[in-house]
């Protein structure tokens, strides 16, 4: 009984280890979002928010970029007209879970639970069916993974990021973080809202944002949506 509970606990905290860059990076590229060397993947997390998430639109739309937005549930159910918003505009909405709990302490039920209801509210909101899923603070675990596969979900992390959540964020900040670790083929995250950060860092993301974009195409790399991103990889 002792050895079933162990390997019970070791399936579900195991893939927690991914959350690590050095461990996704050497044995699961796939979940850095890897993809062709010429493109880059944009994406934001934790909107849609009506404070913040029609400005980075607004700026996306100025940079002629589409970029994938991996939504929470909560967040969609007060601003459904968001979501229809930002399909409107050529992007695409991917699932980041039902509110940003880590699912660490939450067993196949409730993980199930929780994907299936975003999942399910994303499409009714923007009559699209998300294919990719990134777990709240980028932690998998044995039961998010059984329930993205039953969703038909595929899970994905990111190569880089701005830590554009912190109150000591800034548009350098933001710029010279992402700028360290990016490279072709690789999936920037940002974020369109704060509600897990500092109130209004986003602002700190949103000002990078043209320069990053201006940044990828100097060195050559188309930047778009994830889905676009992992196609041409296939």
């Amino acid at each position: 009984m002792v050895a079933g509970a162990l390997a019970l606990s070791a399936f579900h905290l195991a893939p927690a280890l991914t959350a690590l860059p050095p461990v996704r990076r050497r044995f699961f590229p796939g979940l850095c979002g890897a993809g062709p060397v010429d493109r880059v993947a944009l994406t934001f997390d934790d909107g849609p928010d009506p404070e913040s998430t029609p400005r980075v639109l607004e700026v996306l739309a100025e940079q002629r970029v589409r970029a994938t937005f991996f939504v929470l549930g909560a967040m969609l159910e007060r601003a459904p007209a968001l979501g229809g918003e930002i399909v409107a505009a050529g992007h695409e909405v991917a699932l980041h879970g039902w509110e940003h709990h880590s699912l660490l302490l939450r067993g196949p039920v409730a993980t199930g639970r929780d994907l299936a209801r975003a999942r399910a509210l994303i499409t009714t909101v923007t009559g699209r069916t998300p294919r990719f899923f990134r777990p709240p603070y980028g932690v998998l675990t044995g039961a998010a993974l059984l329930a993205a596969r039953r969703l038909d979900l595929e899970p994905v992390l990111w190569s880089c990021w701005g830590r554009d959540w912190t109150g000591s964020a800034t548009a350098q900040s933001v710029f010279d973080t992402v700028r360290a670790d990016l490279t072709g083929g690789g999936t920037i995250l940002l974020h369109d809202s704060s509600c897990t950060g500092t109130p209004g860092a986003w602002r700190a993301g949103l000002a990078a944002l043209p320069r990053l974009v201006d940044e990828c195409r100097r060195q050559g790399w188309t930047v778009g949506t994830l889905a676009e991103h992992r196609d041409r990889a296939q």
